[in-house]
């Protein structure tokens, strides 16, 4: 069964518990503290009917009991005997007003009574459905009908959909919900669904009505208040359990901190912040969480956004829609003060050239640092709409960071997360989420930092970086762009960064066809002064033949190269013995066998590796190298594109 609400319920006076079908719920307890709430909360012009005035003055929802006959009797006109839960409620009121908002009243002996489609709703969610989406729309042939007055609401009980102690589980539907059946496990946790239903209704006062206040609801806020400090001493599992509950019943606050919890943890769908939002105290770190996420999932209509923000003043209506610019331009750039804040600036610079696992640990440092806006401020949660700091979250450094005592809190300090680069250069011989990158070439030039790649493997405007931006966005931005392209020229597209000790990388992860004879390497390029090693893989291609190619220069000179193309193996050079191609490459190719050893060999000779992390899924700067092919000879033609 579902107990998500015992806690909530014993609070409040009287415990709920689990029982079988010999042993009794506390229901009178229950059913009498709802009804006394109920009683307090209505206003006295808002009664319904003379049943509701009763009901008010009685202090009670419900009904005389039902006698056992009574139970047997209903039990003998529907052939089937109840589930445990409801015969016991019955026991205590037979029937019930006002179960929640929408339900008015509910059924007792005398009203409950087998659907049998009666509401034309079986055929409607039959309608194009699958074979279990069909079993489930059958509830509206087989179900036992609870609801007597409702606002177009359905409560339906399932004889068919049985637990281990004989409860049927309980549907219910409402028209203008625009929903599906939501499901309880049985007639006690639909019950208790109802009772946070009316909490949350009754937490929502119009002005000149009563003030919604009970045993519950002060226990509840205590709970709430206590949930706040747990979180920030880093306990955040029982923390958002217990604001989750109370958020269920509707308390102030109780979703504002919830989902700040839950945004580190990637659950964003239901992240809102409510109230918080439109504080000012909290906008600016509240805010671009939320507009990020709305940004993500919606170019055009901005609506949603206003809806998700609705009780926002002008003000924040206008710093929503600077932020959201920012985030579509590409240039939102997250700032927070004090030491922490200067954490996220050394984070940034780590970030933009790839060593995000360091970015991370700058950034987890210094949240015990951190100074929160206000007393309702959890975490930091600007950076994570950050486009170079965003992509450094996962679910188990968010669970990190919500795990810190932080703000003055004290508490035991998580085990750090270990780092999402697996390091080297293996990883690039496993296909990628979306197996799309088979083919992979890079430039590693020891002794330079990044943004001097481009003055070694560019002309013209290509000697200025990009700003940072992910692979995909980099290669639309280009096509999009004026640009003059030839069938003969192969000038790549690279984000570059740091890697290893005291290397740089320039990375193209989806380079153009391999030719082996127009082929040039940039290797002697790259490597003026210095040296420079070049790697081009295409042994998991799907276009042509498998190859792959490695080339090392010292001071602007090539000092040994090889090349597998065609079926045939070509070296010059004194090749190190730890990259003899003839240790790797075999007759007949061996492509899945070749690939992996082959990178480790080049990773161990340079002391190299690329930041997996931050090439797929973060923002690095970029550029467009000269072409790595020679210029057409006598006779050979070519094709050139304009683009304006």
């Amino acid at each position: 069964m579902d107990h998500s609400a015992d806690r909530a319920v014993s609070v409040a006076g009287g415990s709920i518990g689990r029982v079988t079908d010999t042993t009794a719920y506390d229901w009178r307890s229950f059913l009498l503290r709802w009804s006394g709430e109920w009683a307090d909360s209505l206003p006295d012009d808002r009664a319904r009917d003379e049943g509701d005035e009763a009901a008010r003055q009685g202090r009670w929802l419900g009904f005389p009991p039902a006698s056992e006959e009574r139970i047997a009797a209903m039990e003998e006109r529907l052939g089937r005997r109840m589930p445990p839960s409801y015969r016991q409620f019955l026991a205590v009121s037979d029937g019930w007003r006002h179960a929640g908002g929408f339900v008015w009243l509910l059924a007792g002996t005398e009203e409950a009574h087998w659907h049998a489609n009666e509401s034309g709703l079986a055929d409607l969610f039959e309608e194009d459905a699958g074979p279990d989406e069909r079993w489930e729309a059958g509830i509206w042939r087989r179900g036992l009908q609870l609801d007597v007055e409702s606002d177009v609401t359905h409560v339906l009980m399932d004889p068919e959909d049985v637990d281990e102690d004989g409860e049927w589980a309980v549907y219910t539907w409402s028209s203008w919900r625009a929903a599906p059946p939501e499901r309880h496990a049985d007639f006690l946790a639909f019950m208790r669904a109802m009772y946070r239903e009316f909490h949350g209704l009754g937490a929502r006062r119009r002005d000149g009505e009563p003030e919604f206040v009970n045993d519950t609801t002060r226990a509840l806020d205590a709970h709430v208040e206590e949930a706040r400090l747990e979180a920030l001493r880093g306990g955040w599992e029982q923390a958002l359990e217990a604001l989750d509950e109370a958020r269920g019943y509707g308390r102030p606050r109780a979703a504002g901190l919830g989902d700040q919890i839950r945004v580190l943890l990637g659950r964003t769908h239901r992240s809102s912040y409510e109230e918080l939002v439109t504080d000012a105290r909290y906008a600016p770190e509240l805010l671009p969480p939320l507009v990020a996420e709305h940004a993500a999932r919606s170019y055009w209509d901005d609506s949603t956004l206003k809806v998700r923000l609705r009780g926002a003043d002008a003000d924040l209506m206008a710093l929503a829609g600077a932020i959201l610019e920012e985030m579509r331009a590409g240039t939102y750039r997250y700032t927070a003060a004090g030491p922490f804040g200067e954490a996220v600036e050394r984070a940034r610079e780590l970030a933009r050239w790839g060593d995000t696992d360091g970015a991370w640990r700058t950034l987890a440092d210094a949240v015990p640092l951190w100074e929160p806006l206000g007393p309702d401020h959890l975490v930091p949660l600007g950076w994570v709409a950050d486009l170079l700091l965003g992509p450094l979250l996962t679910p188990e450094r968010g669970r990190e960071l919500l795990s810190t005592p932080r703000a003055g809190q004290r508490g035991e300090a998580p085990a750090p997360t270990a780092g999402v680069d697996p390091g080297g250069l293996t990883w690039l011989a496993e296909p990628d989420p979306g197996n799309r990158r088979t083919s992979y070439r890079f430039v590693l030039v020891e002794g330079v930092g990044p943004q001097e790649l481009p003055g070694r493997l560019a002309d013209g405007d290509g000697t200025v970086l990009n700003e940072p931006m992910t692979s995909w966005d980099a290669r639309h931005g280009s096509s999009r762009s004026g640009r003059e392209f030839s069938s003969y020229d192969d000038r790549a597209l690279m984000a570059v960064g740091r890697t290893g000790t005291g290397w740089s990388f320039a990375f193209d992860d989806d380079p153009a066809p391999f030719h082996r004879q127009r082929f040039v390497s940039p290797a002697a390029a790259a490597g003026a002064g210095t040296r420079a090693v070049v790697v081009w893989s295409g042994l998991r291609t799907w276009h042509g033949e498998p190859y792959f190619h490695l080339s090392v220069a010292r001071d602007g000179v090539e000092r040994y190269a090889f090349t597998y193309a065609d079926g045939r193996l070509r070296t010059s050079g004194e090749i190190p013995r730890a990259l003899d191609p003839g240790r790797f490459f075999g007759d007949p190719l061996d492509a899945a066998a070749v690939e992996r050893p082959l990178l480790d060999a080049v990773a161990r000779e340079f002391g190299v590796a690329l930041p997996r992390h931050a090439i797929v899924n973060g923002r690095l700067h970029t550029f467009t190298t000269r072409s790595w092919t020679r210029p057409p000879g006598d006779g050979e033609s070519y094709a050139v594109i304009r683009l304006s």
